[in-house]
């Protein structure tokens, strides 16, 4: 013990060098905003890689209990819980009641990796999704496989298909929810919009007779993009389900556009405003991106 202490005594100053690094070090960094988006960014990633590894036990022990399409609203709660402290980003949501709807297929924008706070605020119960076979390999990939996730290769046709015969199957076999990203792949741009919407959760919903319940968070470049990374909150209006009873493949394109243009105005609306001559910029870049397009 008096060596213990001969050794403190003699270190004291070394010791509390080396403990109070990080803390400078950190303070240091937020003092600027590219400090305080690398030193957001990491803790950001480190708590959901921590979350995904509980959350994968926790979904083991579900599954094995019957409970699999429960396990993206259980762990989910969690990945928010933590996600919304680390990050000084919460959620409001609009419009909750017609996350009741069930069975049906949840369609939300998809910003960036962000959203993995915003779904797991808003995934009711009974709800698997869709996602890239990519994620497979990521820390989320075996808390999203014990929960039923399904699986999408783009890069292969067949195999995309396949993976949503499998959802529908779900959806018909457990009368199981579906999220589902329409747009197929992140898009954050400082003025709100929304890429093109793929076919495949259209489908999805008419051949299962399901309803459609679009989902949609405020554009959050204010909150985050590339070099900046703030806490504040964000707003989810859940949009009234759109019924696909009745339809074939034929109204297809039609429900499409219904259903983004539904999506897209509420997206404006919850949004901040952008300055005039920065969504006219946009406006004609989208149309000169169009127009080469078909040329």
């Amino acid at each position: 013990m008096s060596m213990i202490m001969w050794f403190l005594s003699k270190n004291f100053f070394t010791l509390l060098a080396y403990i109070s690094l990080p803390v400078v070090l950190v303070r240091i960094a937020m003092s600027s905003p590219r400090g305080r988006y690398c030193v957001r960014l990491g803790i950001y990633v480190a708590s959901m890689t921590t979350v995904a590894a509980v959350a994968a036990f926790i979904g083991l022990v579900m599954a094995v209990s019957g409970h699999r399409l429960d396990v993206c609203f259980v762990t989910g709660r969690l990945f928010y819980m933590v996600g919304s402290r680390t990050t000084g980003i919460t959620a409001e949501v609009e419009g909750e009641e017609h996350l009741q709807t069930r069975p049906a297929v949840y369609m939300s924008n998809h910003q960036s990796m962000l959203d993995v706070l915003f779904v797991t605020r808003t995934i009711p119960k009974k709800t698997t999704m869709t996602a890239k076979k990519s994620l497979q390999l990521t820390p989320l990939g075996p808390f999203m496989m014990a929960g039923g996730a399904i699986f999408i290769d783009r890069g292969d046709n067949a195999r995309a298909i396949r993976s949503l015969q499998a959802a529908g199957e779900l959806v018909e076999r457990a009368r199981a929810s579906i999220w589902i990203y329409p747009e197929g792949t992140r898009h954050l741009s400082e003025v709100p919009d929304m890429l093109p919407f793929k076919k495949g959760g259209f489908h999805l919903a008419i051949q299962a007779g399901i309803p459609i319940v679009p989902v949609v968070t405020e554009n959050y470049w204010h909150l985050y993009h590339e070099g900046h990374f703030e806490g504040g909150q964000a707003k989810i209006r859940v949009l009234p389900p759109v019924p696909t009873t009745g339809m074939t493949v034929a109204d297809i394109p039609e429900l499409i556009v219904r259903v983004r243009n539904q999506m897209l105005e509420a997206l404006r609306d919850i949004s901040r405003q952008v300055p005039a001559e920065k969504e006219s910029a946009t406006e004609e870049e989208a149309m000169q991106q169009k127009y080469n397009s078909v040329q």
